[in-house]
């Protein structure tokens, strides 16, 4: 069983509505997501992908396309909150708005890419990790472990 892991940058600002310090402001994060999956390498000499557990560029078109590529340079914002209206009136104005039925922390972020990601996984192929930064300093983690306890 081999372990990979592909990383991936994005931009984008979120709000947190009823939290009760600075980050209840819109505000942006360059944020940094590793995706681990595992698997074992193919063993087939007549297969494209021989000795691979998943080619690079195939985990990097799944991941880019349910998350880097929605995300990127948007405002993520809670729907069943009142920034719906503000979201609303931010789309008017022609900007990229996200709208989330979760508050978009960073550890209810990492449970919906994980949904998003495993679904599209081939069959043979688990995710086990996820690590999100939010800053350089600060991140959260989504395991496969944790989740079969």
């Amino acid at each position: 069983m081999i372990r990979l892991t592909k990383i991936f940058t994005f931009e984008t600002a979120h709000a947190l509505w009823g939290y009760d310090g600075k980050c209840k402001n819109i505000h942006g994060h360059s944020y940094k997501l590793y995706v681990t999956i595992k698997g074992i390498p193919v063993d087939d000499l007549d297969d494209k992908k021989n000795g691979m557990v998943m080619d690079f560029s195939d985990l990097k078109l799944i991941v880019n396309s349910l998350i880097i590529d929605p995300l990127d340079h948007g405002v993520v914002l809670n729907a069943q909150s009142k920034h719906k209206d503000l979201g609303e009136r931010l789309i008017a104005e022609g900007h990229k708005v996200i709208f989330t039925d979760y508050q978009p922390t960073c550890e209810n972020m990492l449970i919906d890419f994980a949904k998003k990601i495993q679904a599209k996984l081939p069959q043979n192929i688990l995710l086990v990790k996820l690590k999100l930064y939010e800053t350089e300093t600060s991140y959260g983690e989504w395991r496969l472990e944790d989740q079969m306890k």
